[in-house]
């Protein structure tokens, strides 16, 4: 198991076929304002990736952008929802198909109001992860070992998690339930972005 730091871009050729695990670090919670500063990618194998976007960055960065929105790869995320839009609004593409862990969490979980990656990790696959880097300084001109690493355990247990994951929905009945919703995320992503990430349309009020 290696983590590779790349500035910019992806290299070409680096990642397996099949579905890849995703996730986001920016410079806080707010998309426009809130700069897309790391992208985290892998597909399973046991690497992770790390791709930087220094300040003032153009974001040009085609091997990225091509597997990011190569429709026959599933992507796999955790809070799909907040890196959808980070991705779209930085890198301009839509980061789909999806599976979420923390929608398909919170759909067979529901003993539990716990659906943090780190507690879903230390229950369904008997593992630890560190949260001590999630707030960290993401936009620093240099990003040490403990925050590489946290980036990398971010992406590192989600094809796992997903394997788990489909076996309850499958047992619970509600996997076309989360498919459903896995389709409509680009779509709330977009919302988000439009101006309504606190406003539920769908509600009476």
């Amino acid at each position: 198991m290696a983590v590779y730091f790349h500035e910019e871009d992806l290299p070409e050729g680096v990642l397996a076929d099949g579905p890849l695990a995703v996730d986001t670090e920016t410079m806080g919670l707010i998309t426009h304002r809130d700069r897309l500063c790391l992208v985290q990618i892998s597909d399973g194998g046991g690497d992770e990736h790390l791709v930087r976007f220094a300040k003032g960055s153009a974001y040009d960065a085609p091997n990225l952008k091509a597997v990011l929105a190569d429709p026959a790869r599933v992507k796999i995320y955790h809070y799909a929802r907040f890196d959808l839009a980070a991705i779209q609004y930085y890198l301009g593409v839509v980061a789909a198909p999806v599976f979420c862990t923390k929608i398909a969490s919170k759909l067979v979980r529901t003993y539990t109001d716990r659906h943090g990656l780190k507690m879903i990790v230390s229950e369904l696959l008997g593992a630890d992860i560190s949260k001590q880097q999630q707030s960290s300084d993401w936009g620093a001109p240099e990003l040490n070992e403990a925050q590489r690493d946290y980036a990398a355990s971010d992406v590192r247990f989600l094809h796992r998690l997903r394997e788990v994951l489909i076996e309850r929905l499958e047992r619970e009945g509600r996997m076309e339930l989360a498919q459903a919703a896995y389709e409509f995320l680009p779509t709330r992503a977009q919302l988000d972005m439009a101006g309504w990430a606190d406003k539920d349309i769908f509600s009476h009020e």
